[in-house]
């Protein structure tokens, strides 16, 4: 037996990602005794396993570097029944086998389906880009402000709960204070619009991360556009500029708490190879060095145990060597408070696998038979081509600005808004399936080959010397690349279940229903259009390709002609657990605390009732302030 189930904690927490290692460090700095569940390896010493691992990855994805390894022995996908602590990859994603239980880690039953992965180690996903956008204020008042869309709901807080001390148990407001510990380079001014605000003098911890020279000519572009080019936005207003902002992200620009500036890798995802950017082991090291907070490693929850009182008892473990190894030991923990922090997909699998002998047959804390639904991503509408003069990809950060001021308007109360990304990572991870560029291009003109779609002369050039030098300089040095976040509604039957195929420690995986509507169809649609006014501007030669084996491929009628269309995950996982003040109609409540059990919390970006377009991960940061707050003041005084 455990020594740690022998104790009984203030609070257990089960992941140890942003969420749960942000609250863990709070609570551990107010000296409450927390353990935290880790499902996958612990925090390293160092990155250079990772790196060692990315280095030597035949496929450079998201998730190369982290554990567990991808392929097996011979080369192959591994197979997810074989992995005791599995997550979904890009690989077992591609082409027609991507409904296949073999390859990937997710069980997915379509009819699209759901692109976005995520780690399970100490630290969670930390092959995040580090973008930190606020919420614009119209995000949490969705159905109020836009009612003819059935499937909007509003928060049951709003901006200013999140922006300011009104209602905050803190000197400092919860947005603040998640940009302070994750560090967040960004200047105010930048980030003024659409209704975000900030208390008077604020500053950022640090200044912007300047702006490429892609950036400077995109904004170039866009600084004056007519209102007949812009009419699709349909804004409600004239649009004769388009503003170019800087993201704010969690990146040193100048060295920052022992850590020092990004020095333009291009690399953010997977990994920071000076570990410029923020991930969550930071906080996690600063939790641990409390004395007050214990991290278990590769030890799986497998069920909330609910007492005959309606609170949560205990949760039951089990503790893996290795994948390889067959024994296990499973026990409890016990505590007065649980927290469930894993991600909006492995926090659903946990909850509906927790039947309690059959006492809660559809689940924990699921009296509302909602917990699993409602999953959200941004669709990611991607283009590229290449421009009739030098942008000088491949340097900086992946992505230093964007276009948020068409986030919100009249047009979201009939389709979908989008928050534009500006690449500085040319055609990376976009052509020759997943080896990407510079080696696909490469490889084709020094081979002979057509893979990127660049080397079309008859016969194909296979090039040596200083031809092949000038050749490459000449088609990298041009490479462009624009992303579109896309909102998506809040859809029922887009749901997490359990599927009948189990993983390495028997439990059933997650099954995947997953599509999208037509509303965020139609914001597809309109960042098409951008697409068309952007290159047209830029004068970019459009390169963009759509396999035919594209499973999320369709096609829409645009301007008179039939377009196929297409996305990708973004690695935003939101949905499946929401927050309101309904009991009928929501999950959790406003502090995200359960609300079938007072014990029980369910943090993360599975509480979003709505999902915008900004990245999660600075909203999920602040309501983990939040929440910690909460759960010192009403359960751990």
């Amino acid at each position: 037996m455990a020594a740690e189930s022998n104790v009984e904690w203030d609070v257990a927490i089960v992941g140890s990602g942003f969420a749960g290692a942000l609250i863990a460090n709070d609570l551990g700095k107010r000296r409450k005794k927390v353990i935290l569940l880790e499902a996958g390896e612990g925090i390293p010493p160092n990155i250079n396993d990772y790196m060692r691992r990315f280095y030597s990855a035949s496929a450079k994805v998201p998730e190369s570097p982290y554990t567990p390894e991808i392929f097996d022995a011979a080369g192959r996908l591994r197979d997810p029944s074989t992995v005791k602590a599995g997550r979904p990859t890009v690989l077992s994603l591609a082409g027609h086998n991507w409904k296949d239980p073999k390859q990937g880690y997710l069980i997915q039953k379509g009819p699209r389906p759901f692109g976005s992965t995520y780690d399970r180690i100490a630290g969670g996903t930390s092959h995040w880009l580090g973008t930190c956008l606020r919420f614009v204020p119209a995000d949490f008042r969705m159905k109020e402000k836009y009612p003819s869309v059935p499937q909007f709901v509003d928060w049951p807080i709003e901006y200013k709960d999140l922006a300011t001390t009104e209602k905050s148990a803190r000197r400092t407001p919860y947005y603040d204070e998640a940009e302070k510990e994750l560090g967040v380079s960004a200047n105010v001014e930048d980030q003024q619009y659409l209704g975000i605000d900030f208390p008077a003098n604020y500053k950022y911890p640090m200044p912007k991360i300047p702006e490429s020279f892609i950036d400077r000519q995109v904004a170039a572009a866009l600084k004056a556009v007519t209102p007949d080019e812009t009419n699709f936005l349909e804004m409600g207003k004239p649009v004769t500029e388009i503003p170019v902002r800087s993201l704010p992200a969690a990146r040193n620009s100048q060295p920052y708490r022992n850590r020092r500036a990004c020095a333009g890798n291009t690399n953010c995802i997977p990994i920071c190879p000076i570990q410029a950017k923020y991930d969550p082991t930071i906080t996690l090291n600063d939790a641990t060095n409390t004395g007050f907070v214990k991290l278990m490693h590769r030890t799986v929850a497998r069920e909330i145990l609910v007492g005959t009182d309606g609170r949560v008892s205990g949760i039951r473990f089990t503790r893996y060597e290795s994948d390889a190894s067959p024994n296990t030991e499973t026990d409890v923990i016990r505590a007065k408070i649980y927290v469930i922090a894993a991600n909006a997909i492995e926090t659903a699998r946990l909850l509906l696998m927790s039947k309690n002998g059959g006492r809660t047959p559809n689940g924990v804390a699921n009296r509302s038979d909602l917990v699993g639904r409602h999953l959200m991503d941004h669709p990611y509408y991607v283009a590229w081509g290449l421009a009739p003069k030098p942008l000088y990809p491949y340097r900086g950060p992946l992505i230093t600005s964007g276009i948020g001021d068409l986030c919100d308007g009249q047009f979201r109360a009939k389709r979908a808004a989008f928050r534009v990304d500006i690449g500085n990572d040319g055609w990376n991870f976009l052509v020759g399936g997943t080896g990407g560029d510079p080696n696909v291009t490469t490889f084709d003109f020094v081979n002979g080959t057509n893979n990127s779609r660049l080397n079309s002369a008859s016969p194909k050039e296979a090039l040596l010397g200083d031809r092949l030098v000038g050749r490459l300089n000449d088609v990298f040095t041009r490479q462009f690349r624009v992303g579109f976040l896309v909102e998506q509604t809040p859809d029922r039957d887009n749901r997490v279940t359990l599927s009948e195929s189990r993983d390495g420690l028997g439990l059933p995986r997650p099954e995947i229903s997953y599509n999208i509507s037509d509303y965020t169809r139609q914001g597809i649609v309109a960042a098409h259009r951008m697409r068309n006014l952007l290159f047209k501007k830029m004068g970019i030669e459009d390169k963009t390709e759509i396999p035919k084996n594209d499973p999320a491929r369709f096609e829409e009628q645009i301007d008179g002609k039939l377009v196929t269309l297409t996305f990708m995950g973004a690695g935003h996982i939101m949905g499946t657990c929401r927050m309101g003040d309904d009991p009928k109609s929501s999950v959790v409540d406003k502090f995200q605390r359960s609300h079938d059990h007072r014990n029980l919390y369910l943090v993360g970006s599975s509480t979003f009732p709505t999902g915008g377009t900004a990245n999660p991960t600075l909203t999920i940061a602040a309501l983990s302030f939040r929440t910690a707050d909460h759960i010192l003041e009403e359960n751990l005084k």
